[in-house]
């Protein structure tokens, strides 16, 4: 939806308003630079500031994963296609259309006329195939997308406006390619694609609706509207996303209109800012799911292995017995306090025909006592002091990574201590501002996970298949946690190239089935987009979906390119600063100093004053 709010008349209007309805007529207004008058077309302040509590890994679209990078891919680059924010269909994006052939191994798409790159060349089906080409001779350039790519077979732009892409075999995602297009003028000139992170020149050039001007790590990220967006340019002078280490120090800025909008919310937090003047809290149904995951063995495709997980969860019963013993329905009750929906399968319920629910005879219920007869036939027994040990003699203690900046974690994270803490099993939670570097290099148990799902849910399946490993110990991949199981990669193959959709819905499923059963990933919960803007700052902004949707991390860029600042940043009340303007009555000319201050004392004194 579209969420609005009423304007604000500045006090120049209030005042004219009283003046009028007093009987005076043949009102003219002489605009004085600097007054509301003057300035009310220009949205005081016209600087929509976005507080983010993750880093960004890579201003690269070919080497960033996490959802902050990619979030601002989507605003500086057109992909071929796009998601319409009210049903998540398909829509047109860099591509106008696309047809394949009757085998559905060619796919040709009408690149449009009207994109342009921001330093004012033309965007073309060359770019397009260039990019995908990169991908497909590349393998640090297929960091991030390459599930998209591995199944091409020839990529030509045979004029400026077509592109033509030949599979090895169908494949159902050809109107769902989530990869970033970019200029081929600008990226034909770098050497090393696994060290380009493209973030020492500014402005980057890019044909999406805002242009990333300025970059600071872990400090911030600027952008400003692309004027030749072929869709319109956005609003707002500038978009900015702030880092924020502390959750609570971004909810503080946000009261004190220091940004305009705060995603990721705790429970606490919302409750509070609802009753906060000029602060709209929107709770709605996530694309996320939140989950701990297992170490299963980090390895490369090349059978190296590395990382030090522990070698008793390679175990599928110490796996069982731990997913037996968290208790789900009180996470969501406790930590989330109710804005979330318990987790089971890995597609959120948001995504109606992919979601998975296990049956009864296959769901993992807590269930503590039967996670103990778990591990006692595997060979897992209790000391004397009460610890359970391993195979080995030594008692079971595991690491889990956690989010520094994630409140959630840590007070999850507790409860595991105590659960698993009855079963004898010790839990050391390691909280990182940064937990990529261990992740990577395998250096981890467990982990706190989550990701956002697209409306296609190929990629978030792809990143647990055997091909997403990295190629040797040294290289890195773009599997999540180094998951390489046979029948999960079979079941992705078929749905792959799946295009009648009840079967590929149910082909999504039975692989969700096979990620429970085999305790790698446990899904905890489909928390809600808890998240909160300045209704002084943005007049409106789109949803998505429209009806109950999110606004941060979109599959599009709806909710930044739709947003309107509002008319005046301050209805006078609050400015602490005073506007001289003249008024003209007919032959006499009226001065009213200081009306600010003279609209806030006329306000006290009736109740249902605002507007």
């Amino acid at each position: 939806m579209v969420t609005k709010v009423p304007p604000r008349h500045s006090p120049t209007h209030r005042a004219l308003r009283v003046l009028l309805a007093s009987g005076v007529t043949a009102v003219s207004l002489v605009a004085v630079p600097g007054t509301a008058a003057a300035e009310d077309d220009k949205a005081a302040g016209s600087t929509l500031t976005v507080a983010v509590s993750q880093s960004v890994d890579s201003l690269s679209p070919f080497l960033a994963q996490k959802l902050t990078s990619t979030s601002i891919h989507r605003l500086a680059y057109e992909y071929l296609t796009n998601y319409d924010a009210k049903d998540a269909r398909t829509v047109p994006g860099l591509a106008t259309a696309w047809t394949p052939s009757a085998d559905k191994l060619t796919w040709t798409y009408t690149i449009r006329e009207n994109s342009k790159w921001s330093d004012g060349k033309p965007a073309t089906a060359d770019d397009a195939a260039w990019t995908f080409n990169k991908m497909m001779t590349d393998p640090n350039a297929a960091t991030a997308n390459g599930s998209f790519t591995a199944n091409f077979a020839r990529v030509t732009a045979p004029d400026p406006r077509t592109l033509v892409i030949r599979l090895k075999k169908p494949q159902a995602t050809m109107t769902a390619l989530d990869v970033p297009i970019v200029p081929k003028h600008v990226w034909e000139k770098v050497g090393d694609f696994s060290k380009f992170n493209n973030d020492k020149q500014f402005p980057i050039v890019g044909n999406g609706p805002f242009v990333i001007t300025d970059y600071k790590v872990d400090q911030y990220i600027k952008l400003k509207p692309n004027k030749e967006f072929w869709r319109g340019a956005p609003k707002f002078d500038e978009l900015v996303f702030k880092y924020y280490k502390d959750g609570d120090a971004a909810v503080a800025a946000l009261q004190k209109g220091e940004v305009s909008f705060v995603p990721n919310l705790t429970p606490a937090q919302a409750a509070a800012l609802k009753t906060q003047r000029d602060v709209k809290v929107n709770d709605a149904p996530g694309r996320r799911f939140y989950a701990i995951a297992t170490n299963p063995g980090a390895r490369a495709q090349n059978g190296g292995t590395f990382g030090n997980g522990h070698k008793a969860l390679l175990d599928p019963a110490v796996r069982k017995a731990l997913f037996l013993a968290v208790d789900r329905a009180t996470l969501v009750d406790k930590v989330f306090q109710g804005h979330a929906v318990e987790g089971q399968g890995y597609i959120p319920p948001r995504f109606g025909s992919y979601f998975w629910q296990p049956g009864d005879g296959q769901k993992r219920a807590y269930d503590p006592a039967e996670a103990d007869k778990v591990l006692v036939a595997a060979g897992y027994r209790k000391n004397a002091d009460g610890r359970r040990v391993g195979k080995d003699g030594k008692p079971l203690d595991f690491r889990i990574l956690c989010h520094a900046t994630d409140p959630n974690d840590k007070a999850v994270g507790k409860y595991l201590q105590e659960w698993w803490g009855e079963l004898g099993i010790g839990l050391k939670v390691e909280c990182l501002d940064s937990v990529s570097d261990p992740w990577v290099k395998g250096d981890y148990d467990l982990a706190f996970d989550g990701w956002s799902v697209n409306p296609d849910p190929d990629y978030v399946l792809s990143i647990h298949t055997c091909g997403t490993l990295p190629a040797t110990p040294k290289d890195s991949g773009a599997t999540d946690n180094f998951i390489c199981d046979k029948e999960f990669d079979g079941l992705y193959a078929q749905q792959a190239v799946e295009y009648d959709t009840a079967k590929r819905a149910d082909l999504v499923k039975r692989m969700q089935s096979r990620l429970y059963d085999t305790g790698y990933m446990n899904i905890m919960a489909y928390p809600n987009a808890l998240e909160a803007y300045r209704t002084d700052q943005i007049a409106s902004i789109t949803t998505m979906p429209e009806a109950a949707g999110n606004l941060w991390g979109q599959d599009g860029y709806w909710s930044w390119w739709s947003a309107v600042p509002t008319a005046s940043a301050s209805d006078g009340e609050d400015s602490g600063s005073s506007t001289t303007l003249w008024l003209v009555l007919g032959p006499v000319a009226l001065v009213l100093v200081a009306v600010g201050v003279w609209t806030a004392r006329r306000r006290r004194t009736t109740a249902d004053d605002r507007e």
